[in-house]
């Protein structure tokens, strides 16, 4: 008896490593959440009733062995083919969760943004009932519109995350963009802050449907104002048509005076119009040194301009664009 104890508690050993180190019964990805405040049995007796571990005390023995049976945490987790019980466990202490995804489209308004992030399965939702205003101040913005403060990016969060947490996230990155874009820019713009770049960069973000015309167009909006010319730019009309727009600008519509209305109204509009990418920002504040004034779409599909110094040669382009259109109607 005195050989035979030993050599069980050896073997019971050897089992316990062995077995630790071992990859789970799962052929494909689980997807397992841990609600918070679960204890650790707990977790080992759901892990065994999903076919995911066979030996729940074992796993459970395993935690407190290591100190930690009461440091898992609570969250959604990706369970690949090949992880063993030992490297779950170790998975559930440092809290490696699944990160789900959301992307912000440069251009889109605010309430785009916001109806993707609020749509995400995975998101809780907290702020449907509150105004733009009681959000901007919630996400410490200085402006009472949150319009053109969401960075457009992808964001990695875990599940039953917060709308507002990720409305916080994407301002945070704005602003940081925005205070490193206004560091750059060149001296002598007629911008004179950064929201005012904030502003232009939606402008141009709209207006932009080649990238490498960017800074092109950001120029010609640049010398505008430099010179006193109202920017004219239909987006800015669009916007401030609000919910009446109905997909087709009229000419009525240039002369119906909004405080977004840049055909009747000179300067900036009052607030941005979109959110406006990290190219869009650099733009802004570095534009291309040109004299074009003007500038209309050439008809050819890829979002290309003709850019123009005078009015005659942008009415002359104009015309092109004109007749471009005419002959791809027939």
């Amino acid at each position: 008896m005195l050989v035979v104890v030993p050599l069980s508690a050896a073997a019971a050993f050897y089992f316990a490593v062995r077995y630790l180190d071992q990859p789970l019964p799962i052929t494909e990805p689980v997807i397992y959440k841990i609600p918070a405040g679960t204890a650790l049995n707990r977790v080992a007796a759901d892990l065994e009733e999903r076919g995911l571990i066979t030996h729940p005390r074992l796993f459970a023995l395993y935690g407190r062995w290591e100190a930690a049976a009461d440091r898992i945490k609570a969250g959604e987790y990706r369970i690949e083919p090949g992880q063993t019980p030992a490297g779950l466990f170790e998975q559930f202490v440092s809290g490696r969760v699944l990160l789900h995804s959301v992307t912000l489209v440069e251009g889109w308004t605010f309430r785009q943004a916001v109806d993707a992030i609020r749509q995400h399965e995975a998101v809780t939702v907290t702020s449907d009932q509150m105004t733009d205003n009681e959000i901007a101040r919630v996400l410490g913005l200085e402006t009472e519109s949150p319009e053109g403060w969401l960075l457009p990016d992808t964001y990695l969060f875990p599940r039953d995350t917060t709308d507002l947490a990720l409305m916080e996230m994407a301002a945070r990155a704005m602003k940081e963009t925005l205070a490193l874009t206004w560091e750059e820019r060149e001296q002598g713009l007629p911008l004179e802050s950064p929201y005012e770049v904030l502003i232009l960069a939606s402008i141009v973000e709209k207006e932009t449907g080649l990238a490498a015309e960017r800074s092109r167009i950001a120029g010609v909006f640049v010398r505008r104002l430099q010179r006193g010319m109202r920017l004219q730019t239909d987006p800015t009309v669009i916007y401030g048509l609000g919910d009446s727009f109905d997909g087709n600008l009229r000419r009525r519509d240039l002369t119906r005076d909004t405080p977004y209305n840049s055909y009747t109204r000179h300067g900036l509009p009052p607030t941005p119009i979109a959110l406006p990418g990290r190219e869009a920002l650099t733009a802004s504040v570095r534009p291309a040194d040109e004299e074009a004034l003007y500038f209309v779409a050439t008809g050819a599909g890829d979002g290309s301009h003709y850019f123009s110094a005078t009015l005659e040669e942008h009415n002359r382009a104009v015309a092109r664009y004109l007749a471009r259109l005419r002959e791809q109607k027939d």
